[in-house]
């Protein structure tokens, strides 16, 4: 009769640990898949804020440009090659405001994959407690 309690309360404590390390490893899953979001998130911001300074620059090297091709009007081929220029960065400044809305669309809501799990965990969890048998 003393084997009895003693293998219920080792199976119940093996349950609990059974538990306990599912649930951890559950919990670190889902902190690595946020850390990656994380990650994933901070390229995104620094290719954007990389992509905004190449547009400034490009745009200011036009206005530059242009105004230099104003103040050598009647210069001989000087204008020629001044307004050929502000007009490449002034399309180079295009391409890279192209290039920074396209960064800004967002394919999906942030954390997605990581709320998907925790869905999927709870939907899981949900089944596991229906199945269960009732306790006495």
């Amino acid at each position: 009769m003393s084997d009895a309690p003693a293998s219920a309360g080792s199976g119940l404590l093996g349950s609990a640990h059974r538990l306990a390390s599912t649930a951890l490893a559950s919990v670190r899953t889902r902190l690595e898949l946020l850390g990656n979001e994380l990650e994933e998130e901070k390229l995104r911001l620094i290719r954007v804020a990389l992509l905004g300074q190449a547009l400034m620059l490009c745009a200011g090297i036009a206005v530059v440009l242009g105004f230099a091709a104003l103040a050598t009007l009647y210069w001989e081929q000087r204008l020629l090659v001044l307004t050929a220029g502000a007009l490449l960065f002034l399309v180079l400044a295009g391409l890279f405001y192209a290039a920074v809305q396209r960064a800004l669309v967002r394919p999906q809501p942030m954390f997605a994959s990581s709320l998907n799990e925790l869905e999927e965990d709870i939907r899981q969890l949900k089944a596991a407690m229906r199945d269960a048998p009732p306790a006495e």
